[in-house]
């Protein structure tokens, strides 16, 4: 059965906790219409000496209740401050989220970019 992409999504913005330990969404998709491909980049460019961050990724295997998948901790700086997460195939439900969290030092922004990209069988 042939698949290809019906639909490219683009998510760019950019993330800033509000406080310190205050996990920040940067992606928190719900179901889709089917099955999708997500991959991005993180700019972490900002973080200094004192800064840490923890990237983490969620994802609802039973369709309904998200777990914890991977969990990166960052400690600043770091070379090079592009940290790129690769293309993951989902289930339709399976609804990822992806949350930033800085646990030491001031307050940074980080500038992110993902592509979802909608699958179909034709």
């Amino acid at each position: 059965m042939p698949v290809r992409i019906r639909l490219k999504n683009r998510y760019t913005g950019t993330a800033q906790p509000t406080d310190l330990n205050t996990e920040t969404d940067i992606i928190n998709l719900g179901v889709q219409d089917d099955d999708f491909i997500l991959e991005g980049y993180i700019d972490l460019s900002q973080i200094a000496s004192g800064d840490t961050v923890v990237l983490r990724l969620y994802v609802a295997v039973d369709g309904a209740n998200r777990k914890l998948m991977d969990r990166m901790t960052i400690y600043g700086p770091i070379d090079p401050p592009i940290v790129r997460i690769p293309a993951h195939t989902f289930g339709y439900d399976m609804q990822p989220r992806i949350t930033i969290t800085q646990t030491s030092g001031i307050i940074r922004q980080f500038p992110y970019y993902f592509l979802m990209q909608l699958m179909e069988v034709v």
